[in-house]
Formats: structure tokens, C-alpha cells, sequence
């Protein structure tokens, strides 16, 4: 059970009676899955489809109900959605999601519940990974941590003092749009300097086609071949002796490094805990993001230990159970 309510069971452990399956639902974009979660978080069954985005929330809602039919079993008896869009949660309402077209104000939960018959409740889908990873992953036994997923934009769910932030409206955690320099690309929220325009997987992936077009003949080059350069490709360029890619890697490590300094200052997290596609690169890059660390912070803080997420995709459906857990708890 995880909760950030006064009175409620701490990370980890299950109010007295708590049915032992819920159901997780981590819905994109571009694929929704749906699983069957037990309550120490193991992922029992699960579905996973390409979201049919072109239908509409019609056609997604559709979706989700067969998959939920299709991994529910029979003491199943609550669902956690996580999503990438802004929603009113007291009324498990979508708001807005920008990587869906046409959802705008949908009553995603209200949907939910009269197709299954199960209560639902909706939280933002870093946010969710950070519950699944707090419930059953990197940072299980942890009282204050924050998540950071570093993949195509830079999102985070915090945690501090054994609570989950989820602020005015829940939408504490944007640390993607902190501001980190003066210039930048124009971040996809429209601004400039951001750290998401900065340090995403997106802006690592620009540095190293950069990197490529100004040196044509490097390592980094061939190992992309006809493929645009890609942060993966520098990861493995890097490993093969690449000086142009481990500058590609330096410099993301210090953005990076950078971002969990205004972290370490905001909450002085114990741990971080880095998911995305961007983690897999991770150890190239600890030594300078621990160096960016100890030379930037103010006296008498401690750097938090950096850590790559556990549970790798299966992080949003874990903590969308834990969501789900968190309706039960509140209904007694």
C-alpha cells in the first residue's frame, strides 16, 4: 500500500483486509498496457496493445475494458490509471492529454467503473512510476527519494518524508521545465531552457547528430551508420573508445547532473532513482553527474546515491496498482 494520507499504511505494507489483486493500467501514447498487480507488486498478467490512438477515447476506452477483462480475476476489486495528460482527480476527469488527440474532458474514471464495475482513480504517469518504484523497486525502504524518468521529455514523482507530492491540482513534479540556462531549443511547452529541452533523451540524440555532422569519419559515425545518431548509439561508440561520443556523454551527464543539484536543494532526497531510456546509459555517465553533484552543492548537503529504476516498464503498472490501493483505503 502506498498512500500519502495522515494515518495511512506506510510504503509498503497493506491496510487489514486489502484484497490482494488490483489492476494497473499504463496508458501512452503510442501503447497501453494493463495488468493484474499482487500486493506485494508482482505483475501476475498482463496485456499490452498499441493504444489506438485514431479512434478517439471511444475506441482507447474499448481497449482498456477487454484488456481489463481479459487479466481480472475474480477477487479483483479496484483500478489505478496513470496517463500522460493533465486530469482532475477528485472526479477522475482527463483534462487534456497532448499525446492523444481529441481527449479533453473525459470522465475516464466514471467510464471505467460502469464497464467493470470496479472503482477507478487516475494519477499522472510519472507520478505512478515513482509509486511503483517507491512500492516494490529502486526506491523501496526509502523516506524521501525522487524519480526522474530521462526519455523522450524529463518527468519525476518526489517523494519526502514518506509522502507522495502531488501539490495544487497534483500536478507537483513538472521538474522536466525547470529552467536550467538561459537558451536552449524551444522546449515542447513552448519555452526555452528547460531542463527537458536540455538533457531529454530527445536533446542527447541532437547532440550526437550534431556531433556526427561535425565529424563525419568518427566512431560514433559508424556505429550509427545510416541511422540517424541516436543517445544509444553514443553509449555504444562511447564503450568502443569514441572520444567524440564520450563528449557527447560528458555533457549530458553534467545537464543531468545539473538538474539533481536543484533536486538535492529542493528536497534533499537520501536517493535518485533514474528511469527512461536514458538510465541504460547511467554508469557511463555516474562519475561526472556524482562530480557535478559534490562541486555544486551547497555546505552540509549530502549528494543522494543515483540509482537506475528496478522495475523497468513494469514501474507504471506497479504504482497504477498502488493508485488503485489508495481507493480502497480511502473507502474503509
Amino acid at each position: 500500500m502506498i498512500s500519502d494520507a495522515a494515518g495511512t499504511p506506510a510504503p509498503g505494507r497493506l491496510p487489514s483486509g486489502a484484497p490482494p489483486n488490483v489492476i494497473g493500467i499504463d496508458l501512452g501514447g503510442t501503447q497501453l498496457r494493463v495488468a493484474l498487480v499482487d500486493a506485494v507488486g508482482r505483475v501476475l498478467r498482463a496485456e499490452r496493445q498499441r493504444t489506438d490512438a485514431g479512434g478517439g477515447p471511444d475506441a482507447v476506452i474499448a481497449q482498456m475494458h477487454a484488456m481489463i477483462e481479459a487479466v481480472r480475476d475474480r477477487g479483483t476489486t479496484a483500478i489505478g490509471v496513470g496517463l500522460p495528460g493533465t486530469f482532475d482527480a477528485a472526479e477522475g476527469r482527463v483534462i487534456h492529454m497532448v499525446a492523444l488527440p481529441g481527449w479533453r474532458d473525459v470522465p475516464l474514471a466514471r467510464r471505467l467503473t460502469e464497464l467493470s464495475g470496479l472503482p477507478a482513480a487516475l494519477e499522472n504517469d510519472a507520478k505512478v512510476a515513482a509509486i511503483g518504484e517507491w512500492h516494490a523497486g529502486a526506491g523501496r525502504g526509502c523516506r524521501s527519494f525522487a524519480y526522474v524518468t530521462v526519455s523522450t521529455g524529463i518527468g519525476g514523482g518526489i517523494v519526502v518524508d514518506g509522502r507522495l507530492l502531488r501539490g495544487q491540482g497534483g500536478l507537483a513534479g513538472e521538474i522536466g521545465h525547470t529552467r536550467i540556462a538561459e537558451h536552449s531549443e524551444r522546449c515542447n511547452c513552448g519555452q526555452r531552457g528547460c531542463w527537458e529541452a536540455l538533457a531529454s533523451g530527445t536533446a542527447l540524440g541532437r547532440r550526437a547528430r550534431a556531433a556526427v555532422a561535425a565529424d563525419p569519419r568518427c566512431h560514433l559515425a559508424v556505429v550509427a551508420g545510416d541511422a540517424p545518431a541516436t543517445g544509444e548509439h553514443a553509449g555504444r561508440a562511447a564503450r568502443e573508445g569514441c572520444a567524440v561520443a564520450a563528449r557527447v556523454l560528458e555533457e549530458e551527464a553534467v545537464l543531468l547532473g545539473v538538474g539533481f543539484r536543484n533536486l538535492q536543494h529542493l528536497y534533499a532526497p537520501e536517493r535518485i532513482v533514474v528511469g527512461g531510456g536514458v538510465s541504460a546509459l547511467l554508469e557511463e555517465m555516474r562519475p561526472t553527474i556524482e562530480r557535478t553533484l559534490r562541486e555544486q552543492l551547497l555546505p552540509g548537503f549530502r549528494p543522494a546515491e543515483i540509482v537506475r529504476a528496478a522495475l523497468g516498464d513494469d514501474a507504471g503498472l506497479v504504482g497504477a496498482a498502488g493508485v488503485a490501493r489508495e481507493v480502497l483505503a480511502r473507502q474503509g
